[in-house]
């Protein structure tokens, strides 16, 4: 496999894309081009559900579940083989720090690892019906899947969604980010070295508006699942409901972190500033509203404005706690949401600082704490994708939930409170997704359905939830009198 220009890897070959025309990758680091990959468009699209719907209907259809769980797990052990590989190119194409994409490879296995044990484990049912009958329900792949991913975690969200359509028994055809596919194509690779027949597994990089359109309309494609911005959603949506094809639609988040006054201040503090700093505030579930009961606000936008302006921001190899955003468009994009709320007179309460050995061509934020950020300010309401924190104080419970729920988004909530009672009454008044108490993200939460409400999408990730996503229920009603 070559990482330049030959990206596409269809029905089990790599090639380039059929108009020869490649994409230049640059590192977020310092802005310079360093590889290139295949220009996909829609001819290439239609050549790899082609191929994707081709082995739907040859062995790979009557592997048995078991076998199809083994070749998983070689998957997910050719992936901690080659660890250090994939997370030198996740931290280049990406420009996270190196630790950072060490675990991200690491959960990457961990999804096949998991859907590999799980693969022989997709149940029907038997249903009480009428006497003279037996009923039986049960689950069959969908066919050829379509995933479109996005450039904020890419080895990641390729276990995230390759693994559950593959261990359904589906055949996929995936787009990774035109921002970030070398890690995609490398496990792409490892997943032929792993044995799945050809045209099982199909990548096709490119632009979103061209090879990601033409996938997202082909009639072909049974099933799509998109992750990225609510607008490119709606879009993806459309055109999937002109073929009546079904999809799960994950579309990121406002999510609020709601620390009470009986809560631990100082794991809350480190976690939250943890959270948003994280991938450069490029995370979908990042927790970009801290909720603080107005009695201990003053001395928790000081805990956590200490931890905030200890924050260096550098190159991966530098291994700080926060990298560069992904391009030049996103540099734009964030720095416009600061600009704005210091122009509207918004306090600047702590700000992190850009590491002296950082490139000035690279594409740094400093991660930013504002506050308190009125609830009808843009930063309050809109999902900025970098590492910008708003502080809201609140009054009680009621107010508390009140401003977690007043957004369009319902992802991902924090609770921060010692009172068992409280915990329990708060995370069932929240709509979102997940709630996580005392706690926010659990180390990936590969177990962990994970999806949202609104404007966040619909459809579940993650877990055994997701297998319910990639199949398709069947109902066999037999008559033996």
């Amino acid at each position: 496999m070559a990482l330049q220009a030959e990206t596409l890897f269809i029905d089990g070959a790599w090639s380039g894309a059929r108009s020869g025309q490649t994409i230049e990758v640059r590192s977020p680091s310092d802005g310079e081009v360093f590889a290139a990959i295949s220009r996909g468009a829609e001819a290439d699209v239609d050549a790899a559900v082609a191929a994707a719907r081709a082995a739907l209907a040859g062995e790979w259809s009557t592997l048995a579940a078991f076998e199809r769980g083994r070749l998983l797990t070689k998957l997910s052990d050719l992936i901690l083989a080659n660890q250090e590989e994939l997370a030198q190119l996740e931290a280049r194409d990406t420009g996270k720090p190196i630790t950072q994409a060490r675990t991200d490879i690491r959960v990457t296995a961990r999804y096949f690892e998991f859907y590999a044990g799980a693969a022989d484990k997709i149940l029907g049912d038997v249903l009480p019906f009428l006497d003279g009958y037996q009923v039986t329900v049960q689950r069959e792949p969908r066919g050829v899947v379509g995933l479109v991913i996005p450039w904020n975690y890419p080895a990641s969200m390729f276990g995230r969604t390759v693994g559950p359509a593959l261990a359904a028994g589906n055949t996929a055809v995936l787009k990774p980010a035109e921002d970030a596919s070398l890690s995609c194509a490398k496990l792409t690779a490892l997943a032929a070295q792993a044995g799945l027949p050809r045209g099982v597994l199909n990548l096709v990089t490119g632009f979103g508006e061209e090879a990601g359109a033409a996938l997202s309309r082909h009639p072909d494609v049974d099933f799509l699942s998109f992750t990225g911005s609510p607008e490119v959603g709606t879009l993806i949506q459309t055109a999937a409901a002109r073929n009546h094809v079904p999809c799960v639609l994950e579309l990121g988040g406002k999510s609020p972190q709601i620390v009470f006054d009986d809560a631990d201040l100082d794991l809350a503090a480190r976690t939250i500033v943890g959270v948003i700093t994280q991938n450069a505030g490029q995370t979908c579930s990042a927790g970009s509203r801290v909720l603080i009961q107005r009695p201990i606000y003053e001395r928790f936008v000081q805990k956590l404005g200490e931890r905030m302006t200890a924050i260096r921001v550098g190159a991966p190899a530098a291994d700080l706690e926060c990298g560069p955003v992904i391009n030049r468009t996103q540099v734009e994009r964030v720095r416009g949401f600061i600009d704005r709320a210091r122009d509207s007179g918004l306090r600047v309460l702590a700000q992190g600082q850009l590491d002296g050995g950082a490139a000035q061509t690279g594409y740094f934020v400093p991660p930013t704490l504002f506050g308190p950020v009125p609830l009808d300010h843009e930063l309050a309401q809109e999902e900025v994708f970098g590492p910008v924190l708003a502080a809201i104080p609140f009054d009680d419970e009621a107010h508390a939930v009140a401003i977690a729920n007043g957004t369009a988004y319902g992802l991902v909530a924090g609770l921060w409170t010692s009172d068992g009672a409280r915990q329990m009454r708060v995370a069932k008044k929240l709509r979102v997704g997940q709630v996580f108490i005392n706690n926010y993200g659990a180390g990936g939460g590969i177990e962990l359905p994970f999806g949202g409400v609104k404007r966040s999408g619909h459809g579940r990730e993650k877990g055994l939830e997701a297998l319910r996503e990639y199949t398709v229920a069947k109902t066999i009603v037999l008559r033996h009198g």
